[in-house]
């Protein structure tokens, strides 16, 4: 459980950063400073070349932000798979995946459908084409939200319902991983993408060679997130990339080493302080040091550079990444923008395909496998309770965001930059919407469908 409550408390920095984003982005003194920060170009000039740019375009600050630090964000997303895929976790076997991968599958084919739906009959027909970028943005779940609002009732959801909402989270955040690599892009550099395969057979040699140093794969990891920045395909895939390729075994079992450690206590010398001598400096000496290097080296060698890179990465993730990525991307400026657009096009879109779609897909997805009988209802879960999981999944935020930018880019095939604006607004406008009354419907659902009765965690 201790994963689950990473990622609830995670969301609590998520909130306060959107909420510092919406203040600013609205305030007359801070508005045209939030606006033009972020376009503000970055350059790594080396002799002629400046590394930060692509197709002649310097690197901005959020594309930075975007492109690079959400790499790290996705390389923590891939890390988790890995994990839950191949070390025993909940996607390791076809019986403990079934329903989330089941589930997840309904909440990201349903949610376009309404999308399209809304874009046709609401949208402006002239720019339809552009609009329909954006079908995938509201396919996401975000797990810390999510999470971190079934947190809010403790110990009265039983734990098979949490570990079938973060399972699910999972497999949609790998969804979300092969949409990005699919839809958004645009022109390959085969070149590039040689690189991309050059760094990831390096990394897979030293895996299989059972290296231990992060500082290896971080290095080998940014010479492919450059290569993958220079091929077309987004770069952030780049961190699921490298994810996979960390080793997840020991070199050898946890035997050996708690054995090397048993017999390093053993030689430490034992003594108690008196009252006489508390004041007294006390030297090890060199063998002793050596002892304790020793426990310390085998102690570090209990955890697998996987686990190790997680436990690394996840606080710069929770309490810097996200953050500043909700700080720079969930800025809504509201001055000159009517609250209609919620209701027609993108806005309304997303704000269905959130609220409606997630539910409608992840709930007929899981009605049809378990009637069906191929799986069975979460243990100590109820279909009402099931519901309001259903209903939280329409919390998308991080990944639908990066989403939405990445779907109304500026500059997108020679239209205005005004249009471009204007769309992912109004889709930042619905994910905000759609998260906030997701989150109350589906606690709401929770508050009335979970047991009083309080479960063992």
């Amino acid at each position: 459980m201790s994963t689950i409550r990473k990622y609830a408390q995670g969301g609590n920095f998520l909130i306060l950063a959107t909420i510092a984003a919406l203040i600013v982005a609205n305030l007359p003194a801070t508005s045209s400073w939030y606006q033009s920060f972020w376009h503000e170009p970055l350059r790594l000039i080396v002799g002629d070349i400046d590394l930060l740019s692509h197709n002649g375009q310097s690197l901005t600050v959020g594309g930075f932000i975007n492109d690079f630090l959400m790499a790290i964000f996705f390389l923590s997303v891939g890390l988790e798979l890995k994990r839950e895929i191949f070390c025993g976790g909940e996607l390791s076997s076809i019986r403990k995946a079934m329903l989330p991968v089941i589930a997840a599958t309904g909440g990201m084919l349903v949610p376009p459908l309404f999308f399209f739906l809304a874009c046709h009959f609401s949208g402006d027909a002239q720019y339809l084409d552009i609009m329909e970028r954006g079908a995938p943005i509201p396919m996401a779940t975000d797990i810390a939200f999510s999470l971190g609002v079934l947190s809010l009732f403790s110990k009265r959801v039983p734990i098979s319902l949490k570990v079938f909402l973060a399972a699910l989270a999972v497999a949609d955040d790998l969804g979300g991983i092969i949409v990005i690599a699919l839809k958004y892009t645009e022109h390959i550099s085969w070149a590039h993408l040689g690189g991309v395969a050059l760094c990831a057979i390096a990394c897979c040699i030293e895996s299989y060679r059972n290296v231990r140093s992060k500082m290896l794969y971080f290095s080998v990891g940014l010479i492919m997130w450059w290569c993958m920045f220079q091929s077309g395909i987004h770069s952030t895939i780049a961190g699921v990339v490298l994810a996979f390729c960390i080793p997840a075994r020991l070199s050898h079992g946890t035997k050996y080493y708690i054995e090397r450690i048993r017999k390093q206590i053993d030689k430490f010398p034992l003594y108690e302080v008196t009252s006489r001598d508390k004041h007294t400096p006390n030297l090890l000496t060199k063998e002793d040091i050596q002892n304790l290097r020793s426990i310390e080296s085998a102690s570090d060698h209990l955890i697998s550079t996987l686990q190790d890179t997680e436990d690394v990465l996840r606080n710069p993730i929770s309490l810097l990444i996200i953050p500043v990525f909700a700080f720079a991307n969930a800025g809504v400026c509201f001055e000159g923008m009517s609250f209609a657009n919620l209701f027609q096009g993108v806005g309304l879109g997303v704000l269905v395909g959130l609220i409606v779609g997630k539910f409608c897909g992840v709930m007929l997805a899981c009605w049809l496998s378990i009637k069906s009988r191929i799986v069975q209802l979460p243990e100590g879960a109820t279909w009402g309770s099931l519901s309001g999981v259903a209903m939280l999944c329409g919390i998308g935020f991080t990944v639908s965001i990066f989403m939405a930018s990445l779907s109304y880019p500026e500059g997108f095939e020679g239209q205005e930059d005004a249009l471009m604006t204007t769309l992912l607004n109004d889709a930042k406008l619905g994910i905000l919407c759609g998260t906030i009354t997701s989150a109350i419907l589906g606690s709401l659902i929770l508050n009335k469908t979970l047991p009083k009765q309080y479960y063992s965690s």
